[in-house]
């Protein structure tokens, strides 16, 4: 039994995503910080604040470095992250002479932040294909049959009769205006994080800008020109951005629902959809599940904006309950994608 039916041994099957849960790993997360770290080692070496060999050496290590779990565990009980033991662990892999040019100049916000926008820029390109994916199964659903008519209601009543390229329209329109708004995000939302103790950069005086562009450049995300530790919109965005997605999603699954009823016989799933009282049913689980992603979305939309609120410089509350709330958002909406893509290689439209 686990606390989450996104990696429930039974539930898995509906809500599971092997990818997305495999950016969301820890030996994954540990990966995205070691390479923060090779990378700013580098950068910081490529503008001479530290020595190349030094460099070279911190590169070294962390390609042969394998973390002590049970330590991370005790530093993460008593530091509240993880990133403090880390570095402390790789510190102690390096020549002495080396040791103080690991992590020059940098937080663990800085190692954590950025860690999790090169695991987001993956798990955004693996929703990105899968939305458009649903974009082009919608546009076979209509092919030839673009003037099959259908019943409008507005209300849940009876309105005026509509085409069934009025219905896919209504469900694929919203879809492409995301990978739009997506493309304009990512500019904002994929970017390093080097701030510093206090996001001043002050422990690296004059070079610390130029650090942080050319730590940009080695991570290929882009610089924001400052220290986002307490500017927490970007992250807010991709989770409204996940709401937008899922929610969408929803409107589908909901419109499937009522198309779907014994009165109505407009649409019909597949197979599936048992009861285990009433063999004559066929109930249209891939579409109530998509309304259900919809809505967990967007109530968890809610806490991610109250994590907006940040006192000071950094805050350790707000910054854990991102923690509690995004991964769950990413991984709800790739369910939704996948259950929307399942549903709509069996969905059958009955225009009449």
């Amino acid at each position: 039994m686990t606390f989450s039916p996104f990696d429930h041994p039974h539930f898995a099957t509906l809500f599971g995503r092997d990818d997305l849960a495999l950016l969301f790993a820890p030996e994954t997360e540990i990966d995205a910080m070691l390479r923060f770290e090779e990378a700013l080692a580098l950068a910081e070496a490529d503008l001479g604040v530290i020595p190349k060999e030094a460099a070279a050496a911190i590169a070294e290590a962390i390609a042969g470095f394998a973390p002590d779990v049970e330590a991370l565990k005790a530093g993460v009980a008593r530091d509240g992250l993880v990133a403090p033991a880390l570095i402390a662990e790789l510190r102690a892999t390096l020549d002495e002479a080396h040791r103080p040019h690991l992590h020059k100049g940098a937080t663990s916000q800085d190692v954590i932040d950025t860690g999790l926008v090169l695991r987001l820029k993956a798990a955004i390109a693996l929703l990105s294909d899968d939305i458009g994916g649903i974009i082009a199964k919608l546009d076979r659903l209509a092919d030839g049959r673009e003037d099959a008519p259908l019943m409008g209601r507005t209300r849940m009543q009876r309105a005026l009769p509509i085409r069934l390229a009025d219905r896919i329209g209504i469900w694929r329109h919203p879809l492409v205006d995301h990978l739009e708004a997506l493309a304009q995000l990512k500019g904002r939302l994929l970017a390093v994080q080097l701030g510093g103790p206090v996001g001043t950069l002050e422990t690296l005086g004059a070079h610390g800008p130029r650090v942080r562009a050319r730590l940009a450049e080695r991570l290929e995300l882009a610089d924001p020109g400052r220290s986002w530790h307490t500017e927490r919109g970007r992250v807010a965005d991709i989770a409204h951005w996940l709401s937008k997605v899922s929610g969408s999603l929803g409107k589908i699954g909901q419109d499937v629902v009522l198309m779907a009823q014994n009165e109505i016989g407009e649409a019909a799933i597949g197979d599936g959809g048992r009861s285990s009282a009433m063999p004559h049913k066929r109930n249209p689980v891939l579409a109530e599940l998509l309304i259900a992603l919809a809505r967990y979305n967007a109530a968890a939309a809610g806490a991610m904006h109250q994590a907006l609120v940040h006192e000071g410089e950094r805050s350790g509350s707000a910054w854990a309950l991102e923690w509690l709330t995004l991964p769950p958002m990413i991984a709800a909406t790739g369910a939704a994608l996948s259950i929307a893509n399942t549903m709509l290689d069996k969905l059958e439209i009955h225009a009449r």
